[in-house]
């Protein structure tokens, strides 16, 4: 029987993982090879990422693979951050954090330079303060006349794209990292020259797009020196985002169908053959981003289980400590409905104290405050799953389609919680798994790209048979409804109603 190995590294938010593929007829074996913390370092009030301890993880784990015939590897990250490099290719410092506070007031800024609705018109990217047009902007505007003369000299990659060049030598922008930028033109898949002369941005900053499923390269010869590789494994550009290896990984058979990727942000969706950018697409701030074959992922971002992952931080510093099941077990003795959060409120986007916010936002709003453990986890999960509800309505209102149900994939497949309360929401059925969405997206990318698989639709048949997959049908329908008209009032409140919300 011939296999194949494969890698798939995925860098998340909060943790990195490598993870090896056996790929046999028509199984897929996966195996962690390591797994490491990704922790942000705040030097002199700025957010940094740890990009060298990145690194130094990623070799460790080629190193741990070295006695395997490893065919191929593939990194996906998060979207948006990047690093720059010089004219002789060394990194010029470490990757900002995209939660650092510098891109305060850049949308605001933004606007004065380019009208907001040509913006989404070019881009078709949901307005958020993190993107890296709003970063690089905070940059320019930091020292305008020094930073664009010196951004001249530089080349910017996003981090996906930062670790091939690192792996590789070579420097290329893959197409679905780069739709995360809101400087890409989303119609013509290119970088939007108008968009970036506006703001100021040299156009040549970026290295030229690449599709999604390219091969990079090999791994260096000093690299494969320095771990003693005895064969220098192919470096395929995936989809360096990782929500678009998480959609690939969708077990959907339908063409049409609704998608929520759940980890640290919660993704929901729907795929298109183009992009959808109205008038009414960009009043829901809704935003295209570029997926595997040229696909579009008309999708929402909203703040997903970080409230749940910085809320836990926050109850250990207090020398409390929760498994994440027994904080479900916890909400699941809780009163329903008590309370409700807008969980993309701007005050639960930093780390720090989520409980304590969430009071505050309960206070503010005139609602019943919780109190205890349980009542906070509760407040976050029905919040979660109303605004669920409330992003799935946008995407079909835009669409004018029906989904009959929702494939809820990744780190949110694990919690059976989040996914009862998902479907109550919705009054649809819920598909949840694969929980390891990403990596089976990463790699079979890289099997499609190696020829072993006949395209996306043959990729996702693998998925749809996995045993993980469990459906979730809507339970106390009415309850959830009459709970919905709340929190939907509570998302449209008039401001004067709330002072300080």
């Amino acid at each position: 029987m011939n296999k194949t190995i494969v890698m798939a590294v995925d860098l998340g938010a909060s943790s990195g993982r490598a993870m090896q593929g056996t790929v046999s007829d028509n199984t897929i074996e996966l195996a962690e090879i390591r797994r490491w913390s990704n922790d942000p370092v705040t030097v002199n009030g700025t957010l940094y990422w740890d990009f060298l301890r990145l690194v130094y993880e990623l070799k460790q784990s080629l190193l741990s693979m070295k006695d395997q015939p490893l065919q191929s590897l593939s990194v996906d990250t998060w979207g948006v951050d990047f690093g720059l490099l010089e004219t002789d290719g060394s990194l010029s410092g470490n990757p900002v954090h995209y939660r650092d506070k510098r891109t305060a007031g850049m949308i605001a800024k933004a606007f004065t330079y380019i009208d907001r609705d040509k913006f989404y018109e070019i881009t078709g990217n949901q307005f958020m303060e993190l993107n890296t047009a709003f970063q690089l902007l905070s940059i320019i505007e930091s020292d305008a006349e020094k930073t664009v003369k010196s951004l001249h000299t530089k080349k910017a990659l996003l981090m996906p794209d930062l670790f091939n060049y690192v792996l590789t030598g070579r420097q290329a922008s893959e197409y679905s990292i780069a739709s995360t930028t809101q400087l890409l033109d989303a119609k013509k898949r290119n970088w939007s020259r108008p968009v970036m002369e506006k703001l100021g941005i040299p156009p040549g900053l970026f290295p030229d797009i690449i599709p999604s499923g390219t091969v990079v390269g090999n791994v260096t010869a000093d690299i494969c020196r320095e771990l003693t590789l005895p064969v220098a494994p192919t470096v395929i550009a995936g989809c360096g985002h990782d929500t678009q290896c998480a959609i690939a990984a969708v077990p959907a058979r339908e063409p049409d169908f609704l998608f929520l990727s759940c980890g640290t942000w919660s993704l929901i969706g729907t795929e298109l053959a183009e992009p959808i950018i109205t008038e009414k697409s960009e009043s829901y701030n809704i935003t295209n981003e570029g997926g595997y074959a040229n696909r579009t992922s008309f999708l929402k971002n909203i703040i997903g289980l970080w409230l749940i992952q910085e809320s836990r931080r926050q109850w250990e510093k207090e020398g409390l400590h929760y498994t994440f099941d027994e904080l479900d077990q916890l909400a699941d003795k809780a009163q329903p409905f008590r309370s409700f959060i807008d969980p993309d409120e701007p005050d639960f986007s930093s780390p720090g104290d989520i409980p304590e916010r969430i009071r505050a936002y309960c206070r503010k709003t005139q609602q019943q405050i919780p109190q205890t453990t349980g009542e906070i986890v509760r407040c976050i999960n029905e919040s979660l799953a109303m605004k669920y509800r409330y992003a799935a309505q946008q995407i079909a209102d835009c669409t004018g389609k029906h989904y009959e149900k929702l494939y809820l994939i990744g780190g949110g497949a694990k919690d059976p919680m989040l996914c009862q309360f998902t479907a109550n929401a919705l009054g649809k059925t819920v598909v949840a798994g694969p929980k390891e969405a990403t990596v089976y997206g990463n790699i079979l990318i890289q099997l499609i790209t190696a020829g072993q698989i006949d395209g996306i639709a043959a990729a996702r048949k693998r998925t749809a048979g996995l045993s993980e997959i469990k459906n979730y049908i809507p339970k106390e329908i009415d309850a959830w409804e009459k709970s919905y008209c709340r929190f939907e009032k509570l998302l449209n409140r008039p401001a004067e109603n709330f002072p300080g919300v």
